[in-house]
This record gives C-alpha cells, sequence and structure tokens, in this order.
C-alpha cells in the first residue's frame, strides 16, 4: 500500500470515528433530555399536576407548538377524581376526556405505536383546537394491559419536525412512561379520596372535616373573619331502621345528603359526621347567615317524603345545630378552637331535638 493510500485510509478511519463520536454524543443528549422529560411525569405528586406535567411541561420541553392530551375515561372517574380533589376538569383545556377513542381523530382509532405525520386539518383540528398553521404532528398512545388509554397529541408548526421517517422509539418510551404515572396517579387520588370519603353519601369523612377546619380556622386568623358550623341529624332515624331495614335508612340518608349538598356554597365542605349526623363548614359565614342557610336545608326536607320503596313513602325532618367562631390573632390552639367550635355546633343541635325536632338553633358559645 503507497504512502498516500495509506494516509486517505486513516483519514477515512477519522472521519468515521468522528462521525460515531458525535453520534454517541447526540444520543447521549437525547436520552438526557428523555430523563428529563420523564422525571416532569415521574415528580407529578398529584393527579392535576401531571396532567399539567404531560401538557404544559412537555409543551416547553419539546418546544412545541401544541401538546393536548386524551384521556379515556367512559366511566368519568378521572373527572369524579379530580373534582373530589378540588380541581375542577374543565380547567384543563387541552385534556379531553372522552368515553371512546373513536370519532375524535381516524388515527386514534386503532393506535398501537407512534404515528407521526403531517397535520392534515380534516382529520386532527379537534385535537387541538385554536390553533392555526400547525404542519406535523405525532400521536403518542398511553399503552396500558394491551390497549390504549390515550394518547399524547404532539402539533409542530416546523413540517419535518414529525415525518413518517423518524424514529419512534423514545417517543414509544415516553407514552409507557406517562401511561403509568397515569395509572400510578389515579390509584394514588383513589386511596387518598377513600381515606377522606364516605362510601355512602360521597361526602368526605369526619377526618377531612377536622383537617379542613384547622386549615379554616387558619385563614380566618389571619384575615379576622368567621367561620360556622351547623350539625344536622335525622330526626327519629332509628325507627327507619327498625321499621325498613338498612338499606332503607341507608335511602334516606343519601337521599337528605343530596338535598343538602343543593343547598350549600360550592366553598362549604360537607361531611358524613357519624352515623346520621351530618356537618357543614361555613369559611366566612356568621352563625346568622348559618341559621338561614339551616333554615332552608331543613325546609327542602321537610317539603317532600323520601322514597324507601315503590311502595313507602317517609316523611323525614332534620334538627340542626349552628355555631361560629372569629379565631383571634393569639388563639394559636387551632385545635381546642375547632373542638370548641363542633361541641357548639353539637350542643344547639341537642337543644333543637329538645325543643321538638325540626328547627334549626343557634348556639349560645
Amino acid at each position: 500500500m503507497s504512502q498516500d493510500a495509506a494516509h486517505r485510509e486513516i483519514e477515512e478511519l477519522r472521519r468515521r470515528v468522528s462521525e460515531m463520536t458525535a453520534e454517541a454524543a447526540q444520543n447521549e443528549a437525547i436520552m438526557k433530555r428523555m430523563q428529563t422529560r420523564e422525571l416532569l411525569l415521574l415528580r407529578a405528586d398529584k393527579l392535576s399536576q401531571l396532567l399539567r406535567a404531560m401538557v404544559d411541561g412537555l409543551k416547553e420541553s419539546y418546544a412545541l407548538d401544541a401538546v393536548s392530551v386524551v384521556l379515556l375515561d367512559p366511566q368519568h372517574e378521572i373527572r369524579h377524581l379530580l373534582v373530589a380533589s378540588g380541581d375542577r376538569p374543565e380547567d384543563f383545556r387541552q385534556v379531553f376526556f372522552v368515553d371512546s377513542l373513536v370519532g375524535l381523530a381516524p388515527q386514534l382509532t386503532a393506535l398501537h405505536k407512534p404515528w407521526l405525520g403531517p397535520f392534515v386539518g380534516a382529520d386532527l383540528h379537534l385535537l387541538f383546537p385554536g390553533v392555526r398553521d400547525l404542519k406535523s404532528t405525532a400521536l403518542v398512545p398511553l399503552p396500558r394491559a394491551d390497549r390504549a388509554i390515550g394518547a399524547l397529541c404532539f402539533g409542530s408548526r416546523d413540517g419535518t419536525r414529525f415525518t413518517r421517517h423518524h424514529g419512534t422509539d423514545f417517543l414509544a418510551h415516553l407514552g409507557a412512561i406517562a401511561a403509568v404515572c397515569l395509572e400510578n396517579g389515579v390509584n394514588r387520588t383513589r386511596l387518598v379520596r377513600a381515606g377522606i370519603t364516605d362510601f355512602l353519601t360521597g361526602w368526605h369523612n369526619r377526618r377531612y372535616l377536622q383537617q379542613r377546619l384547622k386549615e379554616e380556622l387558619s385563614r380566618a386568623r389571619r384575615h379576622g373573619s368567621r367561620v360556622a358550623c351547623m350539625m344536622i341529624d335525622i330526626d327519629r332515624f332509628k325507627g327507619i331502621n327498625d321499621a325498613f331495614g338498612h338499606l332503607a335508612g341507608d335511602k334516606a340518608l343519601k337521599e337528605v345528603a343530596q338535598r343538602v349538598e343543593a343547598q350549600i356554597r360550592s366553598m362549604d365542605t360537607a361531611a358524613r359526621f357519624g352515623g346520621d349526623e351530618l356537618a357543614i363548614l361555613l369559611p366566612d359565614a356568621t352563625s346568622a347567615e348559618a341559621a338561614t342557610l339551616a333554615e332552608r336545608i331543613r325546609a327542602s326536607i321537610a317539603i317532600e317524603p323520601v322514597v324507601l320503596s315503590p311502595t313507602n313513602l317517609r316523611a323525614l325532618s332534620v334538627s340542626i345545630g349552628v355555631a361560629e367562631v372569629a379565631p383571634g390573632r393569639d388563639d394559636t390552639d387551632l385545635k381546642t378552637l375547632a373542638d370548641r367550635l363542633l361541641a357548639d355546633a353539637d350542643a344547639a343541635l341537642y337543644r333543637a331535638k329538645a325543643l321538638g325536632r325540626n328547627r334549626v338553633q343557634v348556639g349560645t358559645g
């Protein structure tokens, strides 16, 4: 081999090594970005935080023009979990909660692996409402148990960003991670809700009420406002259980809870305190305002009998006790203050029952 030929071969080897080194560095950079994006999803503590990370976080991370998320939610469970956590599904404008993946976009009907291609408005416009001039799209399935439970939808105004010639391994991996995070987020929210929710009424339980009460008392102390509480007891409830059985009693309790819920404010906290006793926490309300609301609740229950069975109607009434507290700047023992408020409302309730039931009594504490 001549010296020139050897020199050319060495140069070619150097060029190939340089290309391989550059490719390795590029792949390492891609892997690091992927890890950052995965951590963004994995670190989300709440379901709402995860959904925002999937939309806003990935949009920023990938420098995309549009991101939306489609979630299969035929039983509306995800939406209910968001509401129970204090969030509103309608606030997540780029998250589509659907009963079926059929109809929103034809590409979603049988989406088993990432689909990359040009943005076709006739097919894909529903996925990116309000976004114009998109040129390319990536639809990434969220796979769980051999089916897609939704999709990540990426849109770009760059026509070369997502094409059918691009590899999809990284996107498929991202979809799998996002699906696991979503499943874990739903399960975690279920567990949290189960720990603070009464299974019969769907209201919060006593444990949650006491936690919220301390939070509202702390807020009232900062703002110099008041907190009111009402305790509600179904009159002669034991007689329903004795005469018609516990299933009828459960039905009566659920009906009363629904009528109460129809009257209270969205900012109020309703809880099943125990047995047939219900509690309502009213932030920024006086006992007089709470008593007015309590009277509306009492009337809404007394006005129409409850259907216990097709052949049994039962007129119900409730007794309600109301109390309020105005925390001062020096009130540092919020637990004692919360216990006192509950005790005052409970004492007022028992006075209402002693005075003949079916009435509202305001505490004197």
